[in-house]
């Protein structure tokens, strides 16, 4: 668990076993989620949610369903990290409340139109990961990036990375690519942004699934791609901040639309965030933003729910747990690696919930 996690928890902890020593629990401020005296309607809620999706923002959902046990103890919310891909089919077919995804909906993933609405919870940077042994620091470009991927670059001293890394020895290491196995968002995003800042040189096109060449390795889920990366000197694999922390993975810096090589960061993150354009249904693409500081790969990802439930105690549930986290669920981003929605996005996310319907 992220130490400054803990430690929080065990703040409140004892914030909590004050407030009902000293008899100050009570609350007169009013019952609306999210507002002053949020806690005390949280605590009216009761019941179970089911949701499933991708694995992206599994850390991040994992700690915001923690905390919301804190305040609405009568409530369980299950999220299970099966990939965008699956969460997706899943919500289609009725086998769950709500969804993750870092894609948006297509006609093929078996979701009805308009009968859905898109909740943007955090972003945060898909970074480029590697084994090398040696080689701490590395730099590269998206023309490179994507013939790595592609398998068109085969050895790490090829001459395309070393025209990024000047005066970096690189060894003649041959390169082993890692990507997903599974329908993952995380792959629709990075195969997006190579099609978008590598031009004609990307030719795999993009998606949740793409047919990666016959020489490269497969892992479920984002852990299944850090562990190939841990595991095999000269692997490389797309993976999200947090579980590449956790797997202590060592990430390349990418150069952006400004020229610029810049690491992912949540500080990166969210200079990416600052220009994305936000469409009405509330989706909106980060990826290869523009600004000297931007980290080009930032990825956004969103909740998907039923714009009616047919049930006014489960569309309540759903409401109650996305209010709380885009309110006290955005302060808990930044200790996971993930970056908070911008306030004007976070309104419209907090409007957007406001529409579901029992």
């Amino acid at each position: 668990m992220n130490r400054n996690v803990l430690s929080r928890r065990v703040l409140a902890g004892v914030a909590l076993a004050a407030l009902a020593l000293t008899g100050c629990g009570s609350n007169d401020n009013g019952t609306e989620p999210g507002g002053s005296g949020g806690d005390s309607a949280y605590a009216n809620l009761s019941g179970a949610l089911n949701a499933s999706g991708a694995s992206f923002p599994d850390a991040y959902y994992q700690e915001v369903i923690e905390e919301f046990k804190g305040v609405a103890s009568n409530v369980t919310v299950t999220y299970n990290a099966t990939g965008s891909g699956t969460g997706k089919k899943q919500f289609g077919e009725g086998l769950v409340d709500f969804a993750g995804t870092d894609s948006l909906v297509k006609e093929t993933d078996g979701v009805a139109a308009d009968s859905f609405l898109y909740v943007p919870t955090v972003a945060a940077p898909i970074t480029i990961s590697y084994n090398l042994q040696g080689v701490e620091k590395l730099q590269l470009s998206p023309e490179t990036l994507a013939k790595i991927f592609q398998t068109d670059i085969k050895t790490w001293d090829d001459a395309a990375i070393k025209a990024d890394n000047p005066g970096v020895e690189l060894p003649s290491t041959p390169i082993v690519v890692a990507h997903r196995s599974d329908g993952s968002g995380t792959t629709n995003n990075f195969t997006k942004y190579l099609a978008a800042a590598a031009g004609s040189t990307w030719k795999l096109g993009s998606g949740d699934t793409v047919a990666w060449p016959a020489s490269t390795q497969g892992g479920e889920k984002n852990t299944g791609v850090a562990q190939i990366v841990k595991q095999t000197n000269g692997a490389v694999g797309y993976v999200d901040l947090s579980d590449a922390k956790a797997t202590q993975l060592t990430f390349a810096a990418i150069k952006n639309k400004d020229g610029q090589f810049v690491a992912p960061s949540i500080e990166g993150t969210t200079a990416g965030l600052e220009g994305a354009a936000v469409e009405a249904d509330l989706s909106y693409n980060p990826l290869d933003a523009a600004g000297a500081s931007s980290y080009p790969i930032t990825a956004p990802t969103f909740i998907i729910v039923k714009t009616s439930y047919g049930d006014a105690a489960k569309a309540e549930l759903v409401k109650g747990f996305l209010t709380y986290l885009l309110n006290e669920g955005q302060d808990l981003a930044p200790e996971i690696d993930f970056a908070p929605l911008p306030d004007s996005l976070k309104e419209k996310a907090l409007a957007q919930v406001e529409k579901i319907q029992g």
